[in-house]
């Protein structure tokens, strides 16, 4: 796997690298550190700091967390559920809108309904076809390398690729004991 530019000296590790001391499954790692010189490095990357509920909210709305938020950034922005996440983003963005149309435009409520639902549905419709230059944009604002989230989902994605082949390799030899077994080989 290639990092971005970058990568070790922001802290990121190789999941090949013999010395890492996690599995592969877990990709890229953030070790949390900078530098060994370096006053930003934080902590090993061992414990996510999740925001408040306040600060998740401004995050969700486009403001920037804090340094020692900076790994839970990168594990927001590259679950198994960064979908999901960025999803609960846009909603958090496009409520704002949304309530002010159906509060202060003048009409039926089924009108500004409808002109509220439209609006939510363009600005999903919006909001997912940029939803990767978004999450990229949202580690990059943590102090990450441009193209560390893809990278880290390219390799978690090669991982579960992995998992799963060895899972149907082993189904398939338990089939195929069972058919010997049946035949009597």
């Amino acid at each position: 796997m290639v990092l971005p530019a970058g990568a070790a000296r922001e802290g990121l590790q190789s999941p090949f690298d013999p010395r890492a001391s996690h599995p592969p499954h877990t990709a890229l790692l953030y070790t949390g550190r900078v530098a060994d010189d370096d006053p930003r490095s934080v902590d090993d990357g061992t414990q996510l700091h999740r925001p408040g509920p306040v600060r998740w909210l401004g995050y969700a709305m486009g403001a920037g967390l804090p340094e020692r938020h900076r790994a839970w950034v990168l594990h927001d922005t590259t679950a198994a559920t960064w979908g999901q996440r960025h999803l609960a983003r846009a909603l958090v963005q496009m409520s704002v809108p949304v309530a002010l149309v159906l509060v202060l435009v003048p009409g039926p409520f089924w009108i500004r309904g409808m002109t509220a639902l439209g609006g939510l549905l363009l600005g999903l419709i919006f909001s997912f076809a940029y939803i990767t230059e978004t999450t990229e944009h949202r580690v990059k604002k943590a102090g990450f390398p441009p193209g560390t989230a893809q990278a880290v989902r390219d390799q978690a994605a090669v991982g579960r690729t992995a998992a799963e082949s060895e899972r149907r390799r082993a189904a398939a030899e338990k089939r195929a004991a069972r058919y010997r077994q049946r035949q009597g080989r």
